[in-house]
């Protein structure tokens, strides 16, 4: 495999293992960013559309060997009742820290137009998630802090809870209590397949809804 296409490669595994998209969108995503890095002499259409399907398949054979609940099914679990507890949660909330952060700040502007305000916000973003589909090293990192906060305390206040929970719903937490630092899930493993019948985790006004009600 050469290194443009070990770099679509990189791009179908993840698409595929996130599980946010039905196999039609991974086909679009895929050859948009063939033709935006100028890879269509080198890739063609049918090598991209073959690993696709490849990495579908083995991923529906792994599918029949996992543990219910899985950590995605956890993870899922612990954020709803975040939200509960006046934190707003959020899936896969844009590919960078500072894209999670403008979700946060979104969802936060609605709550308050319908007079609620937060206790805090965690997410993890696609950067973040790429770690959690990994073969080797899987594991996930929580963002975490309150809307125009700046006092440290708070901030510590809110990764506090967000580790309870998530220790609650059975993950070991690595965080050393600093502001600062992100919470790791060591060896969390991102489980998911794309189904139209599922609910969207991405749908961040039913996290609005959630904590109106």
């Amino acid at each position: 495999m050469s290194e443009n296409e070990a770099f679509i490669y990189e791009s179908i595994f993840n698409q595929v293992r996130m599980g946010f998209l039905s196999l039609d969108e991974i086909q679009e995503n895929i050859i948009e960013e063939i033709e935006d890095n100028e890879f269509e002499d080198e890739i063609s259409e049918e090598w991209a559309f073959d690993k696709i399907r490849e990495e579908y398949q083995k991923l529906l054979a792994e599918s029949k060997q996992w543990k219910s609940p899985t950590d995605t099914e956890r993870l899922i679990k612990a954020f709803d009742e975040l939200c509960d507890e006046n934190i707003i949660a959020l899936h896969n909330a844009g590919f960078t820290t500072s894209d999670g952060e403008s979700e946060v700040v979104e969802v936060e502007t609605e709550l308050r137009e319908n007079e609620v305000e937060s206790d805090g916000y965690c997410f993890y973003h696609e950067q973040d998630l790429a770690r959690a589909v990994a073969v080797e090293d899987p594991g996930l990192f929580i963002a975490f802090q309150k809307v125009d906060n700046e006092d440290a305390e708070t901030t510590i206040e809110v990764g506090k809870k967000v580790a309870e929970v998530l220790r609650n719903n059975g993950f070991d937490v690595n965080w050393n209590e600093s502001p600062k630092t992100k919470i790791e899930i060591p060896g969390f493993r991102w489980q998911k397949i794309f189904n139209e019948d599922d609910r969207d985790l991405q749908d961040y006004g039913e996290v609005i809804e959630r904590m109106i009600r």
